[in-house]
């Protein structure tokens, strides 16, 4: 293909992926009061347990529905997944050999389900630490917490999460294109351990040390696991290879 049939092609792709997420919207759209209700949750509980106000709080006039109109792109964007990464994966299989693909039908096939399992941590962590933030707040005053603000910490936190999750997996895949070997990726394991300490340190309050560990555990296991996959990966390439090397004489 020339460079102008590929941007066709990728116009296309593009195209199909946005119809998508637009339709996923439309039906996130009468979805949002139930995510808004999810939202409110821990700002409720923090009033509860502080024994002071706490609400949500929209100063423009366009704000609830601004927030709303988010929250609706937002779970389009999830209902959507399937599509916009069936396109992409459309989009870039022509390009790969046979074992390539099979790499990245694996790499999707382990990915997403892990990068769901970290939203959902980060979503379990989420209302300690809203506590632990808003603890700080006397029993005098009031946390006005804006909606918008609120919401774009919820969404980092949780797709933090849900990344981090995923990192191993990319390990895994360097591994198995041959530019990681395992011993390397065993070598660093307290260079790794040091980085998940600091990495969930930096998305959880420094008081909330709970929260911190409740992050790292997993985090941890999924890189042994990533380790323990390579190192697998090397010692059945390397008995190939000696198998063939015994078989031609080298």
């Amino acid at each position: 293909m020339s460079l102008g049939q590929h941007l066709i092609e990728l116009r296309n792709r593009l195209f199909k992926a946005v119809v998508a997420v637009l339709v996923g919207a439309i039906g996130g759209w009468f979805l949002t009061p139930f995510v808004l209700d999810s939202l409110r949750s821990p700002v409720t509980q923090l009033a509860r347990v502080g024994g002071h106000t706490a609400e949500l709080n929209f100063p423009m006039i366009t704000g609830a529905f601004d927030l709303r109109l988010q929250i609706a792109i937002t779970i389009g964007v999830v209902i959507a997944s399937p599509v916009w990464l069936y396109q992409i994966w459309a989009f870039i299989v022509p390009a790969l050999v046979r074992r390539e693909k099979q790499y990245v039908w694996g790499f999707l096939g382990t990915a997403i389900p892990l990068f769901f399992a970290g939203c959902a941590f980060g979503w379990y962590v989420l209302p300690h630490v809203v506590g632990i933030l808003g603890s700080f707040v006397s029993a005098q005053d009031t946390s006005i917490v804006d909606a918008k603000a609120y919401y774009d910490f919820v969404i980092k936190l949780i797709v933090a999460v849900g990344i981090a999750f995923v990192l191993p997996v990319f390990l895994v895949l360097l591994n198995f294109v041959g530019v990681l070997s395992a011993a390397a990726i065993i070598r660093s394991w307290r260079v790794a351990i040091v980085l998940i300490l600091i990495f969930t340190a930096l998305v959880t309050p420094s008081a909330d040390i709970l929260s911190m560990f409740i992050l790292a555990i997993p985090m941890v296991v999924l890189y042994f696991a990533a380790c323990l996959v390579t190192w697998i990966h090397d010692r059945r390439v390397a008995k190939r290879q000696a198998k063939l090397d015994e078989e031609y004489g080298l």
